[in-house]
């Protein structure tokens, strides 16, 4: 099973093609030959990234694959690049879930946070916010309180057997006694007046049935007002708040994210400024006279002379600065939950407003149909009682003890029919107890397993964490110990019995440890499942040893492992895809493939 996929205008590939199979495959090009474009050009068609080669105006990638032909369009419009046809990942969940945990190329999200030394729990928890949880939750609640109801129903059911049992035996003994009687009762009178009679019982029969079926109508009219008026009085209590705080919100979250741009922007800054201070490089970047009384040198940025102590006060400044900002993020990011705990509160009353009336309509409904049955069930009682003295009066010359049987005989057949179909009624309500039972416990589960899924998933990040941690050291020769994601997602490293600074190590073990947190969230997130191909590139800081010895420990972790590679290194196993044949962005074009 491969993979053809053919390149036109992304990044800085013009136009090429190459087969990704099964396993271990390796770009092997020298710089500014496409080997970066070509893992772009992937997520291009996996759908999470649209890089449009600069200068043209439309690109297009095709993925050729055993299941299907993936065929992604680019085209600019208004100077913004937008996407058009089928891409391999048709759901945002999946994209997102590629994009931090199985495309580990230099712009991966984890290996960034990493490298910055940055608190790593929004990136390791961040699909939790696309799986709308609570939604769930709400669903499944429902669903349970719908359950709950048919198996009280149930349980009501098998309760009431034995004694509709009981009821329906009583009335087959008392049946067959009356018909004893009446046919000893015909024998004596006759044929006289047995049309009348016949009539006569048969309307005191559904006499009864008339008037009992007034009294449960007039019953069930009273219990929907009783309900009514709950219900009404439940909504005019009700209040919702008549705002829309998700304007506010929403520039919250702009600001937010503006500030931590900033914070980005500026410890970058920061950091490599302090780097070039602290590790005493600075005639990499300006002149120095070294003098009796200190050195004396040129700033880089403005030309200005300045000495050493100078930009380390103007460093200062800035990491002052730096603090601010994130004090001021933090605070943004209090007001945030503040709005969406506010959002979340107006978004339920209104949906119980809207229940409320949905349920008083239902009600109103309801009772409009019980009122209409008791009026016309009032009219033939009437019709019956008036039919029924006529009957009594020409009867009366008969035997009132045969009537008397007959319409005794009636009124317990009807009653032991009634009996009957409710003790057939009761057992099938009964009969589901443990079926509704076990469904019930099930959704009880389901909702606590997603209560506590954030939870859950952050413990088996942590865990898959120490995992690949336990397996990366046993493969490298580090300069620490061990590392650990905290509670709150920290990564810590520890160096000799100490916890030891994370700026403290190499560009290698920083870009192994980005890649260890990513495997953490694309083992927690179950990502080999559902997107079958990981990416690897910009590795500079690894020697060709450890750069063979990741990709073995990394290409069980998909079916389809794509790498980079210079052409030095050549000792790896597996598919070759070289880029000799493709046509590419010069190394004087503005884009770098």
């Amino acid at each position: 099973m491969t993979w053809d996929l053919t390149a036109e205008n992304i990044a800085g590939i013009r136009e090429g093609t190459a087969t990704i199979r099964p396993g271990t495959n390796v770009v092997r090009a020298a710089n500014w030959q496409g080997k970066s474009s070509f893992l772009q050009a992937v997520e291009t068609a996996m759908g999470t990234v649209t890089p449009l080669t600069e200068g043209a105006d439309a690109g297009r990638v095709e993925l050729d694959a055993p299941d299907d032909t993936y065929a992604v369009e680019l085209e600019r419009r208004n100077g913004t690049v937008v996407s058009d046809g089928s891409v391999y990942l048709d759901d945002e969940y999946d994209r997102i879930r590629a994009d931090l945990y199985a495309f580990l190329d230099e712009d991966n999200p984890v290996r960034g946070a990493v490298r910055r030394g940055e608190n790593l729990e929004e990136l390791l928890t961040r699909p939790l916010d696309f799986e709308n949880i609570e939604e769930r939750i709400a669903d499944l609640k429902a669903e349970r309180s719908s359950v709950e109801s048919e198996l009280e129903d149930a349980r009501d059911a098998a309760r009431r057997l034995p004694s509709v049992q009981e009821d329906v035996t009583r009335l087959e003994g008392e049946l067959d006694d009356l018909t004893d009687e009446r046919d000893e009762l015909a024998a004596e009178n006759g044929s006289a007046g047995a049309d009348d009679r016949e009539e006569l019982s048969r309307l005191r029969a559904e006499q009864s049935q008339t008037e009992q079926r007034v009294e449960r109508l007039t019953d069930a009219v009273d219990r929907i007002d009783e309900k009514l008026a709950d219900v009404r009085a439940e909504y005019d209590e009700l209040t919702v708040p008549d705002e829309d705080v998700s304007a506010e919100l929403a520039e919250v979250r702009d600001r937010r994210e503006s500030i931590r741009t900033d914070v980005e922007l500026l410890q970058s800054v920061y950091s490599a400024n302090r780097r070039v201070l602290e590790e005493d490089r600075v005639e990499l970047l300006t002149d120095r006279d070294r003098g009796i009384l200190g050195d004396e040198m040129g700033c880089w940025l403005c030309g200005s002379e300045t000495d050493e102590s100078a930009l380390r006060d103007h460093l200062d400044e800035l990491s002052d600065r730096i603090s601010d900002l994130k004090a001021e993020r933090a605070e943004y990011d209090d007001r945030v939950e503040e709005l969406e705990a506010r959002r979340d509160e107006i978004r339920e009353a209104e949906k119980r407003r809207d229940d409320l009336e949905r349920r008083i309509d239902d009600l109103e409904a309801k009772r409009g149909d019980r009122a209409e049955s008791l009026d016309a069930a009032r009219e033939r009682r009437d019709e019956l009682d008036e039919r029924i003295a006529e009957l009594e009066a020409s009867v009366a010359e008969h035997s009132d003890d045969l009537t008397d049987v007959k319409s005794e005989i009636k009124r317990v057949e009807t009653e032991l029919d009634e009996k009957r179909e409710e003790l057939e009624r009761l057992e099938r309500l009964a009969d589901r107890r443990e079926t509704l039972s076990a469904e019930h416990e099930d959704l009880g589960e389901e909702i606590a397993t997603l209560r506590n899924r954030k939870t859950e998933l952050k413990r088996r990040t942590r865990e898959a964490f120490d995992d690949a941690i336990d397996d990366l050291l046993a493969r490298f020769d580090t300069s620490f110990e061990t590392a650990r994601l905290t509670s709150n997602f920290d990564l810590v490293v520890a160096r000799d019995g100490r916890e030891a600074s994370v700026d403290a190590l190499s560009e290698g073990e920083l870009e192994l440890l980005g890649i260890v947190a990513a495997l953490a969230g694309h083992e927690a997130f179950e990502v080999r499942d559902h997107v079958p191909v990981m990416l690897l590139d910009r590795l500079g800081g690894l020697s060709e040893e450890n750069l063979s010895t990741l990709v073995d420990y990394l290409e069980d972790r998909a079916e389809f492992l794509v790498f980079t590679a210079y052409p030095e290194h050549d000792a790896f196993d597996g598919n070759v895809i070289d880029p000799a044949e493709w046509d590419v962005v010069s190394t004087d074009a503005a884009v770098r493939p």
